[in-house]
């Protein structure tokens, strides 16, 4: 899979806008202000591919890129940290509960939480919705680069048992700074493809 072959195909604001065609469609989900659109950017090596924003939230709908016409990226909206009116969070929520009850629509999750702290009430929500699937995922603890090395593991330990997790779900260290765990992840991504 050719990784810099990507674009943006659409946007969906509704269930009827969910792209439903067989091809793999490889999740991301995480907080506003985890680096979402930058650990995207770093899988595919480009800088400003998914925008990244220096206000948390700029993901407002489910946005479909198109991977080397192999398989789609989908970023969901940002949980948690986004200063959005309370009905704009009660739509993402609800685009968001209609994308994951649609059967067989995940092929794999990429859920990203912040390595330097334990994942908040809404992690553990989204990884929930992650295991109601029935599909694979994994977490990605990023800014991993921020965290004293004699710590990773035990934050690692910590971000499992938080979202309660089986040893089946891998954990990787990530960092879209210095690019940490992109090569795990690229290779992971590649074998649903």
């Amino acid at each position: 899979m050719n990784l810099h072959n990507a674009e943006f195909v659409k946007s969906a604001v509704k269930p009827s806008d969910f792209i439903m065609n067989p091809l793999p469609q490889i999740v991301f989900a995480g907080k506003s202000n985890v680096g979402k659109s930058s650990v995207i950017n770093r899988i595919l090596n480009r800088k400003n591919f998914a925008r990244v924003g220096n206000t948390p939230g700029k993901t407002v709908h489910i946005n479909y890129f198109s991977v080397d016409g192999s398989a789609y990226f989908v970023d969901l909206p940002g949980y948690g940290f986004a200063k959005v009116p309370k009905a704009e969070k009660d739509r993402w929520a609800k685009l968001m509960e209609n994308y994951f009850a649609t059967e067989g629509i995940v092929t794999l999750g990429i859920m990203i939480v912040d390595a330097r702290h334990k994942p908040t009430a809404d992690d553990v929500t989204m990884a929930a919705w992650f295991k109601s699937t029935g599909s694979d995922f994994v977490v990605v603890a990023n800014k991993v680069d921020k965290v004293k090395k004699s710590q990773i593991q035990e934050n690692m330990d910590n971000i499992r048992l938080t979202l309660q997790i089986t040893d089946e779900v891998e954990v990787i260290p990530f960092s879209a700074e210095t690019g940490e765990g992109r090569g795990r992840l690229i290779g992971i991504i590649e074998s649903y493809v």
